[in-house]
């Protein structure tokens, strides 16, 4: 029976945390010394050694030599020159399964031919960009009215952190109030105001450097699953200033690497609604993947306004946007009315031809080849097939799902607790994060050996593209990787 959406069985949130827990309680365990100096020589040395020289000459011009976070990778970034369907194809002509997805816009899998098509057809006639209106921006923006339940209007942005910005501006002039409360952990992009508790909950401003601390004053952050937590700091607020919003990212910080509760955004609703606060989706990674009403109609929950980004524009640049009700979209009206005091946003390549043409024709093919669903049901092959090889070696890794949403735990690195009331210990806490990210890079250089790309070595994003075959391959080049790691 058709759903319409990714997540056919929600995790079992309770069970993931105890793995999750028992993980971190045992030492790392990583890939075995000599097998990692194995794929180091063998592989990245002998088989990569174009892109080995194309990124020490980067190194020269760019700083770290790559352009985005997601792109650098140990032992060093590799150059890819082409991208199809479930794969992609590196300068040396390797080739390798694409789980990253470019961090999860592509639900129909990498550059679809039939979207290419249209997109070429647009260059030839309007080019990228006008600065002026364009038909394909109404398009897309009733597109995402008729199936995204809270959105009566829509205003494209250029990207995820853009819209996020924009939302928070359009809480405080809708409300006249000014604390933004965010679930600890989550990332809504790189603002200064938003850039407070990154990665691990708890940790505030000690990851924002380059930001005084002042202008955390009036942001704030809550534990996943703890709605007294969230109650007591809406309660806090009341006497400075009230809160304008409460954003999040409806599945768990981190694209879900903290699963929450299924009612757990339906307390978070009852309590902005008792604080007048306005709730904020922060839908970048599960609008149009988690189904085409996003996590909001999966969930049955309706934020005051969603924050768009990644699949808005099927993969192609400036994809941002915020959408919903018109009472307080009317707040990102262009042009020079008057009588609403509005909040100031702009980009010069915000709703380019371009990008609107390819977000319009992306969820037309999604609606179309129920690209959701599909890319849902690799999502739990590929986890339903981890879960067994980590039980046949009896490795404490941890795979769970949210649909085409896959997280593969093998050190835990965003799942260490933070107490706040310790503050003294929140050093040594990162110190352990960033000790257990190495070896997280580690498990992510041996995959990409074995021809597998994730992301950041703990998440994996499948695609329309990934056909069984697809996943049964990739299951078979993850158990040459946990074949080698220690212990095994």
């Amino acid at each position: 029976m058709s759903t319409g959406f990714a997540i056919t069985q929600y995790p079992d949130v309770k069970g993931v945390y105890k793995q999750l827990h028992d993980l971190i309680r045992q030492p790392i365990r990583s890939i075995k010394k000599n097998e990692m100096e194995k794929y180091l020589q063998e592989y990245f040395e002998k088989k990569c050694s174009k892109s080995k020289t194309m990124i020490a000459e980067a190194s020269e011009y760019i700083p770290g030599g790559v352009q985005h976070n997601l792109a650098f990778n140990y032992p060093f970034p590799l150059v890819f020159t082409k991208a199809s369907g479930a794969h992609l194809y590196d300068l040396d002509g390797n080739k390798y399964i694409d789980f990253l997805q470019a961090g999860g816009p592509t639900v129909l899998g990498s550059n679809p031919s039939n979207i290419r098509k249209k997109v070429v057809e647009l260059l030839e006639t309007t080019g990228p960009v006008t600065g002026l209106f364009h038909e394909y921006e109404l398009r897309l923006a009733e597109k995402i009215v008729e199936h995204m339940p809270s959105v009566q209007m829509f205003r494209m942005l250029g990207s995820g952190t853009e819209a996020c910005m924009a939302s928070i501006r359009v809480a405080r002039l809708a409300t006249k109030k000014k604390n933004i409360v965010k679930m600890g952990g989550a990332y809504h992009g790189w603002s200064d105001q938003l850039a407070y508790g990154l990665r691990l909950p708890g940790t505030r401003h000690f990851e924002s450097h380059g930001i005084p601390k002042h202008v955390f004053k009036y942001t704030q952050e809550f534990y996943p699953n703890d709605l007294n937590a969230l109650e007591r700091t809406l309660k806090r607020n009341r006497w400075r200033g009230g809160t304008a919003a409460v954003i999040l990212e409806p599945i768990g910080p981190e694209s879900g690497t903290r699963p929450i509760d299924m009612d757990f955004n339906k307390g978070v609703r009852a309590l902005c609604d008792k604080y007048g606060a306005l709730l904020i989706f922060d839908e970048v990674v599960t609008a149009f993947r988690i189904g085409l009403s996003g996590a909001q109609g999966y969930y049955g929950i309706t934020p005051d306004l969603t924050v768009f980004g990644k699949v808005v524009a099927g993969g192609y640049p400036s994809a941002g946007g915020l959408g919903g009700k018109k009472e307080y979209m009317k707040y990102l009206s262009a042009g020079l009315q008057t009588g609403v005091k509005k909040a100031l946003i702009g980009g010069t390549m915000a709703a380019n031809p371009l990008s609107s043409a390819a977000g319009y024709y992306t969820l037309l093919e999604i609606e179309k080849q129920k690209a959701c669903e599909k890319a849902g049901k690799a999502g739990d092959r590929i986890t339903a097939g981890l879960q067994k090889l980590i039980k046949k070696y009896n490795l404490p890794f941890v795979a769970f799902n949210q649909g085409s949403i896959c997280h593969l735990e093998t050190v835990g690195t965003m799942l260490l607790e933070i107490d706040v009331k310790k503050f003294w210990k929140i050093k040594s806490t990162i110190k352990e994060a960033h000790t257990r990210k190495k070896a997280m890079e580690e498990m992510g250089a041996a995959y990409m050996a074995e021809g597998i790309v994730t992301l950041a070595g703990s998440r994996l994003y499948t695609s329309a593209a990934d056909t069984d075959a697809v996943i049964d391959d990739a299951l078979k080049r993850f158990e040459r990787v946990f074949q080698k790691v220690e212990g095994v």
